[in-house]
């Protein structure tokens, strides 16, 4: 333990002693109270700038079970917790807060004044760490999902720890408790044995893998559940196979394969040593151990490292010399066209190529990507013709309903972008019912699709767009409740909590551009109006002139406003902010239009504005400039 925790420690026995008649300048100082860090590293906590600590404040908290600290930010919102729960007058939990959520809770949960427990939660995870010998490194992971799993190797291979890599693999305690039957429990106890092993190698051989590599994110289809029976397994098993992640070394993206995950209580497990993809050879998983037909308990999977054909290598290169030189829209619609058709013709000599389903479908997707965007973006007109043989023929041979439902969906896109930019403005009315139709269409026929979660947003978003509250609330809560976990499930709570704001106080938070922290609550006495802008948003510089005016001439009556800015960099907006002599406050937070403000309240279009009242309460959740001037004089009085 460090001497500033000791010292901490030994200031908090004298609080809670005398925490009932202990006078406020006896409580520890802001300075030192914010010099607490959490024993992990990879936790993202508000902590405001030293010029801020003037406006912060530290105050006792007593309850029945607990007493201890509490850290109040510059905007009145909580940024530390420091607790006795045990009434021995000693901290034994140290809990951080991010955005006023608790987001990482050190636990000394043997009181001995050390740290042997770690938890993630809400906007950092769901990982609950062990630390057994309190020596600041995970030994255990009670709570831990496959996501975070590729996350945590990640960075213990970037870092080449071995220790915590070796955390994450799946016990022969847990292999017996999981009801594994031999052979396969053998198998799966020999590739564990066999994965630290490897790791010093796997880092010596790689040039994906370095210090400089980062998670991106984690790729998998969904888990599948092995049921019990006499030949796999005594209890239902979930397995995640195939699993990738995507990582980043330095400004170059990769893939890493984990293959197969094994859910163990709350904690999914690792099987084997991931493996980088690169150069000449590439893992062949044929389903994983587990995932495997089997005619009976003696057949056994296997795994296979082969070499890339000629035929495959010289693919990829001529795939990737193509890639290099693709076409600029400059170049003019046969370029393009040309470019794509080549594209195909080679990717569908790869998906001939490809030696199992997986190679197979990853091709496929690649195909209809590229295809779909050039639809989109330079309207690739026989893009949509292929596409729709892709689909056709996809749909009539294909098992693996994900791949069927993916090309699909983007398929779908594909044509309603091409009637939108063909159509006539009188009939675009008939193009926006047939393209609700298909949507509906399609989440009945692949309502468990990924893209089943984006349908439903799309077709929300566009009854809202369109006036129709009631069926737009419908639609956006029926996203909520089927894809909750998703990006799009996200964006749909965020949409039913902006929807359902008038008459609620606002809750609203983050960055200020200009630094420090900013909360919607510090304006409560005043009339506020809340603009979601950016830089490159017409409407709101139409707008701004007379939000200007009403600022200066209101301003002295208790009227202000609050920009949420949704540009991709700080810079962006500040260039505009200084162009344009804007006079108000600002929240910047990391993102843009995927910005946490963005997807809290799921904005969907820009200027998005809330008009609150002088109690917090907003009284217009998607004002106009029109119903502000209108509603200004009263809301002052």
């Amino acid at each position: 333990m460090s001497i500033g925790r000791i010292i901490f420690l030994t200031g908090f026995a004298l609080l809670v002693t005398f925490s009932r008649s202990l006078p406020a300048a006896d409580a520890p100082s802001v300075e030192l109270a914010l010099t607490f860090k959490p024993i992990q590293q990879d936790i993202e906590i508000e902590t405001p700038e030293k010029s801020e600590y003037g406006r912060c404040k530290v105050e006792v908290e007593q309850s029945k079970k607990s007493s201890g600290w509490i850290v109040y930010g510059p905007n009145g919102q909580v940024l530390r917790r420091f607790v006795d729960t045990n009434g021995d007058n000693v901290v034994d939990q140290w809990r951080y807060f991010n955005r006023g959520l608790e987001v990482y809770r050190d636990i000394d949960a043997n009181f001995n004044n050390k740290v042997d427990a770690s938890r993630w939660m809400n906007l950092a995870g769901t990982r609950w760490g062990l630390d057994k010998n309190e020596d600041g490194i995970i030994d255990e992971w009670k709570m831990i999902s496959p996501e975070e799993v590729t996350r945590v190797a990640i960075s213990a291979l970037a870092k080449n720890n071995t220790k915590v890599f070796e955390s994450l693999l799946i016990t022969d305690d847990e292999l017996s408790a999981s009801g594994i039957k031999n052979p396969f429990a053998d198998k799966i106890r020999e590739s564990t044995k066999a994965a630290s092993a490897k790791i010093p190698e796997l880092l010596s051989k790689s040039k994906m893998l370095s210090s400089d590599t980062v998670w991106v994110r984690f790729d998998g289809a969904m888990p599948g559940l092995i049921p019990a029976d006499d030949v796999k397994t005594d209890k239902d098993l979930q397995v995640f196979e195939n699993v990738m992640a995507i990582v980043d070394t330095k400004g170059k993206s990769g893939l890493v394969q984990f293959g197969e995950l094994i859910r163990v209580g709350d904690a999914w497990r690792l099987t084997q040593a991931p493996l980088p993809i690169e150069g000449e050879s590439i893992q062949v998983t044929e389903g994983g151990t587990l995932m495997q037909p089997v005619a009976g308990a003696s057949t056994l999977p296997t795994n296979s490292t082969v070499g890339l054909s000629k035929e495959m290598q010289g693919l990829l290169d001529e795939l990737q010399k193509l890639d290099q030189n693709g076409p600029s829209p400059e170049q003019g619609p046969q370029a393009v066209a040309r470019y794509n058709a080549d594209r195909v013709a080679i990717i569908e000599k790869l998906i001939a190529a490809s030696k199992n389903e997986d190679e197979r479908s990853q091709w496929t997707r690649q195909m209809v990507d590229g295809l779909a965007a050039a639809v989109q973006t330079v309207g690739y007109k026989d893009g949509l013709v292929q596409l729709k043989r892709i689909r056709d023929e996809v749909q009539k041979s294909s098992q693996d309903q994900d791949l069927v439902a993916y090309v699909t969906y983007r398929t779908l896109l594909a044509d309603y972008s091409t009637q939108l930019q063909s159509t006539q403005s009188d009939k675009l009315r008939d193009v926006q019912t047939w393209w609700l139709t298909q949507l509906e269409d399609f989440i009945k026929k692949y309502p468990n699709s990924d893209d089943s979660a984006e349908a439903m947003l799309q077709l929300a978003v566009t009854q809202e767009f369109s006036g129709k509250v009631a069926e737009s609330k419908k639609w956006y809560t029926k996203l909520v409740e089927s894809h909750a976990s998703s990006e799009a499930g996200t964006r749909g709570a965020g949409a039913l909590r902006r929807m359902n704001l008038a008459g609620q106080e606002l809750e609203l938070s983050g960055k200020g551009l200009a630094g420090g922290g900013i909360d919607a609550k510090q304006y409560r006495g005043k009339v506020l109006l809340v603009i979601f802008w950016s830089s490159w948003c017409k409407p709101c510089t139409e707008d701004l002139p007379q939000i200007q005016d009403l600022y200066n001439k209101y301003h002295s009556q208790g009227f202000d406003v609050l920009g949420i800015n949704l540009d991709a960099t700080p810079e962006l907006a500040e260039t505009y902010i200084k162009q344009h002599k804007v006079a108000w406050a600002h929240i910047h937070e990391e993102g843009g239009l995927e910005s946490a403000p963005a997807r809290d309240f799921g904005v969907i279009s820009l200027p998005t504005m809330f008009l609150v009242d002088k109690s917090g309460k907003v009284v217009n959740r998607s004002a106009t400039v029109a119903d502000v001037k209108k509603a200004l004089p009263d809301l002052l009085k």
